[in-house]
């Protein structure tokens, strides 16, 4: 396929787009060169390029997306092979990272050039086939996902609402207030009537695994509900939230521990997701090295014939925290079903066939090992052991548990529709095999929600909301390891130490990246940094 020469912003928003004609199995046939912008997006194959290009730009975030977001959470620690294996996620799972980090530099432009991608499509395209509306559509709703992180993350970041001229890359800061109408403005646009027509498909029904390759409109109603409640419109989002579970597209998917899995590759749970596909031919941009990178550390272990289910090959970074397992056991015991289908002690890994080899030191580790994320030769393209980080599993961004559990947040904030909040969690409750509850509280929600969407990208960020960053205040002062000793399992809970790590008040926000301030001098950088 040919590309388009590559086109730079310069100042604050440097964002590289890459106008390809990708497949990224979106059903969107193979087409030719992007050529002048002046010429192009005229024929609907040609708009069908450009909305390609923009969700591979979408999904291309997916890598520092993920790791930038668990890693500041309280759920995992950075683990790797060694210390300093990986000291860009060190630094930021322990909070010692600056305004050069280059993880967060890199989360920071890359939402630009989705946003970029997105502009190309909004200004240069006329509405006047459907294919076109879609593409539009779809513009919006990416423009609007990328604001949501870059507000939340980032603060008053600068508002690109369409393709700058050579004397606007200098933007300053855009108030909070105007970036959250825009994310709302976006998103009601490309919803359309929330009752009726929208330029965005829906699902035909709840088993349609095709139906949601592409951005539907429900997603945009998720979203919407999302910007909604990180606003504090709690009566807002529990409307439209209600308006996604009514519609009957969605439900959890069944099988808890195939979620993150190719098995359920755009299932009934899947709101957004990145697509990935099993082409050998094309596997330079359909595979991800995710569960690569998460899987056990396997060049430490030893992998008898009863564990050739799992890939070898793998990484190590990402393990579960002590306090994220304790949760568990707080709520479900030691024996609980969900608890066993995310998180797994030494022992159960043992008990697989697999064990540690003596003398070795698992860094960031405190014995805990990731089921959720466990590394599997079926999700690989290759059987062949040193292939098997070509993984065709879809990168996720939002399933649907986390509408249910944002939609009971709502109506308890709201102080209205408290049997739906309920109803809401205990469908959560009830495939993790818990008791239901009744009158369910924030703080429920909150336990909850972490347990069922743990090391999945939302926890910091609600910390932040929910004026819960305590918990953070003594992460990576100490930082356990587990060792091999003579057969025996230990683990130093003091295998790394740094009394200056911790969160502080400055990491409320991230900072923009320096990069950006050193090249545009109109923009003020986030308080402490």
């Amino acid at each position: 396929m040919k590309k388009k020469n590559r086109l730079y912003m310069m100042a604050g928003l440097l964002c590289l787009a890459s106008l390809t004609g990708c497949e990224d199995r979106l059903n969107i046939g193979k087409h030719g060169d992007v050529g002048s912008q002046e010429t192009y997006y005229q024929t609907d194959d040609q708009v069908e390029s450009a909305a390609s290009a923009l969700y591979v730009a979408f999904r291309s975030q997916h890598y520092n997306w993920f790791f930038v977001k668990n890693l500041l959470s309280d759920d995992m620690y950075t683990g790797g092979g060694s210390r300093g294996d990986n000291s860009d996620m060190e630094r930021l799972n322990e909070y010692t990272f600056g305004s050069d980090h280059g993880m967060i530099s890199s989360l920071y432009s890359g939402l630009y050039t989705v946003v970029y991608n997105a502009n190309l499509i909004i200004d240069k395209v006329i509405p006047d086939t459907e294919a076109k509306r879609r593409a539009i559509a779809e513009a919006k709703f990416f423009r609007a996902f990328s604001y949501i992180d870059l507000i939340t993350l980032f603060g008053n970041v600068p508002m690109v609402d369409h393709l700058l001229t050579p004397d606007e890359y200098h933007m300053g800061n855009t108030p909070k207030e105007t970036l959250w109408a825009f994310v709302e403005s976006d998103l009601n646009a490309a919803i359309g009537d929330v009752n009726g027509a929208s330029d965005l498909p829906s699902k035909s029904d709840v088993n349609d695994n095709t139906g949601n390759i592409r951005v539907t409109k429900e997603a945009a109603m998720s979203y919407l509900g999302k910007a909604y409640l990180f606003q504090g419109k709690y009566a807002e989002a529990a409307a439209i939230l209600d308006k996604v579970i009514e519609s009957g597209k969605y439900a959890l998917y069944p099988n808890l521990e195939g979620l993150q899995h190719v098995e359920a590759n755009n299932c009934c749970e899947s709101i957004l997701e990145g697509q990935m596909r099993n082409d050998a031919e094309q596997m330079w941009n359909q595979f991800t090295q995710l569960y690569c990178m998460l899987g056990w550390r396997s060049s430490m272990m030893d992998f008898s014939e009863q564990a050739s289910a799992f890939s070898q090959g793998c990484y190590g970074f990402g393990n579960p925290t002590k306090e994220l397992y304790q949760a568990f056991v707080d709520e479900e015991g030691k024996d609980g079903y969900r608890l066993n289908k995310s998180i797994i002690t030494y022992d159960q890994l043992k008990a697989l066939g697999i064990i540690v080899r003596d003398g070795q030191n698992m860094p960031g580790n405190a014995g805990y090992f990731s089921w959720k994320y466990r590394a599997l030769k079926s999700d690989c393209m290759f059987d062949n052991p040193g292939l098997q980080f070509y993984q065709y599993i879809n990168v996720k961004f939002m399933r649907y548990a986390e509408v249910l559990l944002m939609a009971a947040e709502a109506h308890v904030m709201a102080g209205s529709g408290q049997d739906k909040a309920d109803d809401y969690v205990n469908q959560i409750r009830t495939r993790a095999q818990l008791p239901s509850k009744t009158n369910v509280t924030l703080e429920d929600i909150k336990i909850e929600k972490r347990l069922e969407l743990c090391m999945e990208s939302v926890r910091f960020q609600d910390l932040v909301r929910w004026g819960d960053t305590d918990v953070l205040v003594n992460q990576g002062k100490s930082v356990p390891s587990f060792m091999m000793q003579n057969g025996t399992p230990t683990v130093n809970a003091d295998g790394f130490t740094n009394n200056q790590a911790g969160f502080k008040e400055k990491n409320l926000l991230l900072p923009i990246p320096e990069k950006e301030i050193m090249l545009n001098t109109n923009m003020e950088q986030n308080p402490g940094w």
